[in-house]
């Protein structure tokens, strides 16, 4: 669905973004993490043609953002939450809606239909005759995501869509875009909100002006974390840990009465160290894996 070959993009002497190079497949939701100034937001604008890239090559549903002959139809094809909701606050939230939907060229129908679905949705329905001049910022971001959606896209790209929301409204359009992922449409997702990427997105990427790393949560927590197994004793001594050692694991780490090893299987790795502690004369009251967050990850990555 969505195409990116060496993607890049200079202002002058600054590269925003450089090389980048990824495939998101139709209905996937995929999500973009990096510290402020990481190049994601010019990523997004490059993509959705509100800017021009520097060099490479993207393709959203067969269109090439490079055609001029393209932008429309990719406008048509897309939907937009941007970073600065930017709503007619004169208007009231249906009529706003009303307004983009006639933009996209929907009919009196499928914006009837659109705006009560979406707003209802939303918890805004009972708001559609204010004036979105008079919403708090949450409010707004939440009329922009309905927006972003009045024209039914294929692609949905969504820059920071929890950003101002306090954490109820927050939960509401996770459970949105939740719901918006069973219908497999495919969405895009900036995010600096790590809990929130774990739980929507299929697959994720670090972006630090170049990709740093990509995949799905699972599988790069274990790629670039690997997995570690906690043993807690009554007393870790020198003998217990070189017990340890001598089986060859990669890291061993001690922190008071644990001994926390890296290992490669758990499921063969743990019964073997088990049993040389307790030929060691330790005793132990548990076993468990150190199971890393993606905020582990992505610290370690963008610190690097």
């Amino acid at each position: 669905m969505i195409e990116i070959e060496g993607l890049t993009k200079r202002f002058g002497d600054v590269t925003a973004v450089e090389g980048l190079t990824l495939r998101v497949e139709d209905g996937e939701v995929f999500g973009f993490l990096g510290p402020n100034g990481a190049g994601k937001t010019t990523t997004v604008r490059m993509l959705a043609c509100l800017i021009s890239k520097t060099s490479g090559t993207a393709s959203i549903d067969g269109y090439d953002i490079g055609k001029s002959a393209d932008v429309q139809k990719i406008r048509k094809t897309i939907g937009l939450l941007p970073e600065s909701v930017g709503m007619y606050d004169d208007l009231s939230a249906y009529k706003n809606l009303d307004y983009y939907g006639r933009l996209y060229e929907c009919s009196e129908d499928q914006r009837r239909e659109r705006i009560e679905h979406f707003l209802r949705l939303l918890g805004l329905w009972e708001k559609r005759d204010v004036a979105a001049g008079t919403f708090s910022k949450g409010m707004k971001q939440k009329l922009a995501i309905a927006r972003a959606l009045i024209h039914d896209p294929k692609v949905l790209f969504l820059d920071e869509p929890t950003a101002n929301l306090d954490p109820e409204s927050a939960k509401t359009v996770r459970d949105f875009i939740l719901d918006l992922k069973k219908e497999r449409r495919t969405i895009f997702i900036n995010t600096h909100n790590l809990d929130e990427a774990e739980k929507v997105c299929d697959r994720v990427g670090i972006l630090k002006t170049r990709l740093v790393a990509m995949g799905a949560t699972k599988q790069l927590l274990e790629s670039l974390w690997g997995r570690k197994t906690v043993i807690l004793l009554t007393k870790v001594d020198d003998a217990i840990v070189s017990a340890v050692k001598r089986l060859g694991p990669r890291s061993v780490e001690v922190d008071g009465n644990r001994i926390v090893v890296d290992v490669g299987d758990p499921a063969l790795d743990n019964p073997r160290m088990v049993d040389v502690i307790v030929a060691a004369g330790g005793r132990i009251q548990g076993v468990t894996e150190l199971l890393p967050s993606l905020e582990d990850v992505y610290l370690r990555l963008v610190r690097s």
